[in-house]
């Protein structure tokens, strides 16, 4: 799907400047613990993912992205991790400048079918996590894995210490 109205006003008014965007990604098992790597129509590898809008609950962000996607209607579980910072960055080549903060979620297929290819999908792909492709986004190897650890973030014992 094309830049929303609401980013698309948010741009009009800032141009490229660097914009923080809150998102979400899915992680989507299969029976045999492969996870769904969907392809853009320019090359890159990623999570079914994309940013809330306005008014829009993270879960149910997620749900909606993963149907645009990926024609599949999903449960949205628990949060493997929450990524962001510096390293989340990137620079669109139209020289717009995002900073993504990304909430992770398991989810659960309910129903649907794979779509073949839309707008925002070239291909879907299932991969097990030691054979993903490199992935467009810095996602935690932690939380691609699976297994019950407890969600992940990135953690500097220095920002435990008071500025002064």
């Amino acid at each position: 799907m094309p830049m929303s109205s609401y980013y698309r006003r948010l741009r009009d008014r800032v141009g490229s400047e660097l914009i923080l965007i809150p998102a979400v990604a899915a992680v989507l098992r299969d029976e045999e613990g492969r996870v769904l790597i969907q392809r853009n129509h320019h090359g890159g590898w990623s999570l079914p993912a994309g940013a809330i809008e306005p008014g829009e609950a993270p879960a149910q962000a997620v749900a909606r992205e993963v149907y645009e996607e990926t024609g599949l209607q999903v449960r949205v579980g628990r949060v493997l991790g929450v990524v962001g910072g510096a390293g989340c960055r990137t620079t669109y080549p139209n020289g717009d400048r995002v900073e993504y903060v990304v909430t992770l979620f398991e989810c659960t297929r309910l129903a649907g079918d794979l779509i073949s290819c839309n707008d925002e999908t070239a291909e879907l792909a299932w991969f097990l996590p030691d054979q993903f492709p490199i992935l467009a986004f810095p996602y935690p190897d932690e939380a691609l894995r699976g297994g019950d650890h407890r969600a992940y973030f990135e953690w500097n014992p220095a920002w435990a210490r008071p500025r002064g």
